[in-house]
């Protein structure tokens, strides 16, 4: 056998399938909760701030949670992490079950539980993200077939996962939704175990263990992404554009629902078209997302994606052509996130993965919180119509001005390296302990 032809004979595609199925549960499970847990507080509670304090008690730890776990999936590995937080998933969604069915449930005792959930997932979540380009090159796959692939799981869930908890939980109610969620962990936990690669690591770039303890690991993945001029970006660009979308999705859109006479169904209409043309832009990125040129797709997509359903918005325009927009920006939207994920794929070396990953994604996040309180002081201050062409425009300023920096280049120069590869400048940066 030549050397060209061993690769080929030794892919298998056995471990990007039990990633993405292995996702593709916890993604479900997760959907399902966010549906029932809440409803349930509701039902039993009466409470709006009750239910709203669940919610917070779930999210604010996963997301802290998830941004600290980084050093944690590098060192111990993202196989077994992700085994074991599924495991605890599934074992505090049935605690849950458990202690309603013996009537001992307190209001307190659903806060701890549903927080030690949320913090258990964010480093579940990670963990199998950081799987993917070992099982992408396991099957031979394009990193953008294979992150597209997972864009389509994660907008499937988006779109169908809710509706198909708010049926469940109106047939059976929501202690039902906690068991599906329950058992989509641990078949998860099943799946990953016996599916997913062993290491997340290829062997050229497992050196043993790093010395330094946990906040030498933070620090040092900190320190990798301060440096890395493109992946910093990248983060501010999306903590913006997150900020902004957040503020239009909690307080425009159902104030523009509201006025406009459409009210819930309107909402749900645009909802809907929305992720059904998502999941037909991630399918579209999946088939040629790697042969596009990576820079143009992904800013053009941000600025088809923003601004125009905002200034439809404010335009006053019919329900049928705010979904019109709302489907070819919903379409672009898809091609975002595939691009994204392999470029960070590329540019971070392998054994600093998690850590790295999780401060992307932490700063990403960090503008949805102020979304919401930001929309609505605009819209007292100046009235809809005004907020909606203001943010469709920063809109458009955020993610224009970015890409005319220089570094966005580098997005299609490092398709040409392997996975995890680095510039010489980068792996002394990575090693580097001073």
């Amino acid at each position: 056998m030549s050397a060209a032809a061993a690769p080929a004979a030794i892919r298998s595609r056995r471990p990007l399938v039990g990633v993405l199925a292995g996702l593709a549960l916890a993604l479900t499970g997760t959907r399902v909760s966010a549906i029932a847990i809440p409803w349930f507080v509701l039902v039993t509670t009466g409470s709006a701030t009750r239910t709203g304090l669940v919610t917070l008690c779930e999210m604010a730890p996963y997301v802290l949670v998830k941004a600290l776990s980084g050093p944690v999936v590098d060192r111990v590995g993202a196989r077994p992490v992700s085994v074991a937080t599924d495991v605890a998933s599934a074992l505090g969604a049935a605690a849950i079950v458990a202690l309603h069915g013996a009537g001992l449930l307190s209001t307190g005792v659903l806060l701890v539980l549903v927080a030690v959930v949320g913090g258990v997932r964010g480093p579940g979540d990670l963990a199998k993200e950081v799987m993917i380009p070992a099982a992408a090159d396991a099957a031979g796959v394009p990193l953008e077939r294979a992150t597209g692939m997972l864009g389509v799981i994660e907008r499937l869930a988006q779109t169908v996962g809710p509706a198909a908890a708010g049926g469940l939980i109106a047939a059976a109610g929501a202690m039902a939704g906690l068991i599906v969620n329950a058992a989509a962990f641990a078949l998860g936990s099943v799946v990953i175990a016996l599916m997913a690669p062993r290491s997340a690591v290829p062997h050229d770039q497992q050196d043993g263990a790093e010395p330094g303890g946990y906040l030498r690991g933070l620090a040092d993945g900190w320190r990798f992404l301060r440096n890395d001029r493109l992946l910093m970006a990248i983060a501010l660009m999306i903590c913006c554009t997150n900020l902004i979308d957040q503020g239009r999705a909690a307080v425009l859109m159902p104030v523009w629902a509201r006025e406009s006479g459409g009210g819930p169904a309107a909402l749900g209409a645009v909802g809907t078209v929305w992720g059904i043309a998502a999941v037909c832009g991630s399918l579209t990125a999946t088939a040629l997302a790697h042969r596009m040129p990576r820079r143009t797709v992904y800013l053009v997509s941000f600025v088809i994606a923003g601004p125009p359903l905002f200034l439809v918005l404010a335009s006053g325009a019919p329900l049928w052509a705010v979904a019109s927009v709302a489907a070819v920006g919903g379409c672009a939207s898809g091609f975002i996130n595939p691009i994204l994920s392999a470029v960070e794929y590329e540019r971070i070396p392998r054994r600093m993965l998690g850590r790295v990953n999780a401060l992307v994604n932490s700063l990403a996040w960090a503008g949805i919180p102020l979304g919401g309180l930001a929309a609505g002081a605009a819209v007292a201050a100046v009235g809809l119509a005004p907020a909606l062409v203001a943010g469709g425009g920063l809109y458009f300023l955020v993610t224009t001005g970015a890409g005319l920096r220089p570094e966005w280049r580098e997005m299609d120069r490092d398709r040409k390296r392997p996975a995890g590869a680095r510039s010489p400048d980068g792996e002394r940066l990575a090693a580097g302990r001073g």
